[in-house]
């Protein structure tokens, strides 16, 4: 190891008193010396870039091709659609700019090299040149920016009104899901109500809260929309499904929203993929504190009939725990034991 680490140290040296002299050369060019610079390096160099032009161009085209079926995970949603093909339409046109830029700048390189007997050209300014290549890409953004703002309002907007709902709440390091029951409204919630015992601090006195349930896992039907609420009990986290292509931050004190119509069950991803262990996902991709790698949770995708079979085999809050609801209202508290009893 003391070798290698020896031999590493020499190496740096050399270059280091290489570049020294390099340096000195120059700035005794830069003084007016009569000293020639036109070395064996300078046409090294230049083939060295077209080199590397070709080398890496290449393997950037090798990389993309072996690991593209890591990247470009297949869709599980409607919304997941659009977000693709604007992606797509995204990186065809600036990956042809990027390309088409590289090529230029290697080339320029190696084709303008010095040669004794070469002068520069001068050429101060084209107007019309100048029109072309700030209109076109102001144009083309332009597009680009008003397609993707039109994606993202529609998805963040008002979700239709027989949209599924589904409350995600943050917190570390986990997270907690919530159901609003058949009427499909979620209770209130307070911060201040948060208990060991009330850890989503839900209020109910809100009578909307007295049919919502918990799940240890996300499950929604097919073909019809779904709306996330989304929030935070402490610090910033961000809910990540990609397959639905959805992320959207949980801010303290800030909700938020998505909803997205899911396109395909787990049990057709599964076949569609050849991997009976396949399951939808939910991660978090802020980095929230040191258990982040542990905030995930499942997604299931079912037929609409087996969600709300589903749904009806669940049960609330206050029928799992009575002394929820304790402390109501004699009213309130009539009605609850209504939920409560119920069969």
């Amino acid at each position: 190891m003391y070798g290698l680490l020896i031999s590493i140290g020499v190496l740096l040296l050399i270059l280091v008193i290489w570049m020294v002299y390099r340096i000195q050369t120059l700035i005794s060019v830069a003084k007016g010396s009569d000293k020639k610079i036109a070395t064996t390096s300078n046409k090294v160099n230049a083939a060295l870039f077209m080199l590397f032009l070709i080398g890496a161009g290449g393997l950037m085209v090798w990389y993309s091709i072996k690991e593209f079926d890591n990247y470009q995970l297949p869709i599980g949603s409607e919304h997941g659609i659009v977000t693709d093909r604007l992606f797509w339409i995204t990186m065809a046109v600036t990956g042809f700019i990027f390309i088409l830029t590289h090529i230029l700048l290697f080339w320029f390189s190696y084709h303008y090299q010095y040669k004794e007997n070469k002068r520069a050209a001068y050429y101060p300014d084209n107007n019309k040149l100048e029109i072309i290549w700030t209109l076109v890409p102001a144009v083309v953004l332009a597009v680009l920016v008003i397609s993707g703002w039109k994606a993202w309002s529609d998805i963040t907007g008002p979700a239709p009104e027989d949209a599924h709902v589904v409350e995600i709440m943050g917190y570390q390091f986990a997270w907690d899901i919530r159901y609003p029951g058949t009427d499909n409204q979620l209770g209130d919630y307070d911060y201040r109500l948060t208990t060991a015992m009330n850890s989503r601090g839900i209020d109910f006195t809100d009578k909307n809260s007295f049919d919502d349930f918990p799940a240890q896992n996300v499950v929604i039907p097919k073909g019809e929309p779904v709306l996330f609420k989304i929030r935070a009990r402490d610090v910033l986290h961000s809910v990540f499904a990609p397959h639905m292509r959805l992320k959207m931050d949980a801010v303290p004190g800030m909700p938020t929203r998505f909803w997205f119509v899911p396109n395909k069950t787990t049990a057709e991803m599964r076949a569609e993929l050849g991997d009976e262990e396949f399951e939808y996902e939910i991660a978090c991709t802020e980095v929230c504190g040191s258990g982040h790698f542990s905030m995930r949770k499942t997604i299931t995708v079912v037929e609409p009939d087996e969600y709300r079979k589903w749904m009806a085999e669940q049960t609330p809050f206050i029928k799992s725990n009575p002394d929820l609801v304790a402390d109501l209202p004699a009213d309130l508290r009539e009605l609850a034991d209504i939920y409560i009893n119920e069969e």
